[in-house]
């Protein structure tokens, strides 16, 4: 079969416009169930997800899967988003850990946090709170400064372990008051808080809502939250600022992304949705009940909030010589 040059010329048209046509648009999106992937199992992480997983299905019309893949502090989920298609169907809950410490923390990491990203919005904030084991003594932080200078080398505050924002918030605390203590690795939380309460270590940098519901409870003394503001579920608790330490904010920070090479059209219909999911009032409450500070950032704030923790927590890491292999 011959072609006349007329016909010819059709077809190349047909066929350039079928290469230059958008695998996905913000109108054809979304075309089938999304995915949430979370890093780390059960949780806070568990009930952020979902908490922002049940609104956005309705808005978009499809169901959000969310899907635990924990491991490799963060490596395992962010390998399972990296393997599927960049169309926007799965997400990644990034926190600090994934996207601001590892990088200085590992000297090989498996993925580029700001090459194969492309941040959607920061969820929420979960501030710290400073406790102290009851049997020291001490009912704030400038007394927990005065007593840590006075026995140099014999306070021992906990974290859930090395490379942890527990462990990187006392190591801030360290450089700042100028104080000379030892830092104590747990395994995860629940183990750094038997040994607080029971005095054999003496003061740590906890989540918000944990470290309170111990306090309440008598079991620890709690001395001041690493929120910029007074915490609105916890408005007795003084910051860190309001203690002597001006400027003071450190704890986990959460967010959600995509793959980058993701369209941008899809990119905003995804934060705008995020953000709205946000504030909803069922959410806000819900979020606030735990100790976390909504957010609901633009894609844009959001890098810029990572860059920033990049460079505060990078710095921090490499003077002390921090590794985690």
């Amino acid at each position: 079969m011959t072609y006349s040059p007329a016909r010819r010329n059709i077809c190349l048209v047909a066929l350039g416009a079928l290469a230059t046509k958008p695998a996905l648009s913000q109108a054809d999106f979304p075309t089938r169930p999304l995915r949430l992937i979370i890093p780390f199992p059960g949780g806070f992480t568990d009930t952020l997800a979902r908490a922002v997983a049940q609104p956005l299905s309705s808005a978009l019309g499809q169901p959000v899967a969310v899907e635990q893949k924990p491991g490799g502090s963060g490596q395992i989920a962010a390998g399972e988003l990296l393997r599927a298609p960049a169309d926007g169907h799965t997400m990644m809950l990034i926190h600090v850990g994934t996207h601001a410490l590892n990088q200085a923390l590992f000297s090989k990491l498996s993925y580029d946090a700001n090459a194969d990203f492309s941040p959607l919005s920061e969820l929420v904030r979960l501030p710290n709170l400073l406790i102290a084991s009851p049997s020291l003594g001490v009912r704030s932080v400038s007394e927990l400064v005065e007593l840590a200078r006075s026995k140099p080398d014999t306070l021992l505050f906990a974290s859930p372990g090395n490379g942890s924002s527990g462990h990187l918030a006392g190591e801030l605390f360290r450089n700042r008051a100028s104080i000379r203590i030892a830092h104590v690795p747990y395994k995860g939380a629940s183990e750094s808080v038997l040994d607080l309460s029971a005095g054999r270590v003496h003061f740590s940098f906890d989540t918000l809502a944990q470290g309170s519901a111990l306090s309440r409870a008598g079991k620890v003394t709690a001395l001041a939250v690493t929120s910029p503001e007074r915490h609105p579920a916890f408005p007795d608790i003084p910051t860190m600022s309001e203690s002597g330490f001006p400027g003071w904010e450190t704890g986990p920070w959460f967010g959600l992304a995509v793959r980058s090479g993701t369209p941008e059209a899809i990119v905003t219909r995804l934060a705008e949705e995020i953000r709205r999911a946000l504030a909803l009032p069922d959410v806000q409450s819900r979020l606030t009940a735990m100790g976390a500070t909504p957010i609901g950032s633009t894609p844009q704030a959001f890098r810029q909030q990572i860059a920033s923790e990049q460079t505060r927590w990078g710095d921090l890491i490499r003077s002390i010589g921090i590794r985690v292999e």
